[in-house]
């Protein structure tokens, strides 16, 4: 029966001293991984947030501009004592009515 012959356990890697290093120092394998993700995601969502106004905004000057274009040359001027005649006059057509009541279902008192 053939003898095995001695290999190492598991694999060796190019990066074996590096990898030993990184076990020497946590803060390489845990602390600057969150480090550049909490950064990175700071500037990526103040980007996003940007856009999302820039965005809003141009939509809202764009409804600006059509309503200046458009509505303010065909407006009426507003009076309130105009508006108050004109309420005046339709409140004297609703006086001819009468109040008339209904009977109550039966059951009801």
């Amino acid at each position: 029966m053939p003898t095995f012959q001695s290999k190492p356990f598991g694999r060796q890697s190019t990066l074996g001293p590096l990898a030993a290093k990184a076990k020497k120092h946590p803060f390489v394998l845990f602390g600057l991984p969150f480090l550049a993700i909490m950064i990175g995601g700071s500037f990526g969502l103040a980007q996003l947030t940007q856009t999302r106004y820039d965005h809003r905004d141009m939509r809202n000057t764009k409804l600006a501009k059509e309503d200046a274009l458009g509505i303010d040359k065909n407006r009426r001027k507003l009076s309130l004592q105009e508006e108050y005649w004109r309420l005046q006059a339709k409140s004297d057509d609703d006086d001819d009515w009468e109040q008339v009541r209904i009977e109550r279902p039966p059951g009801v008192q």
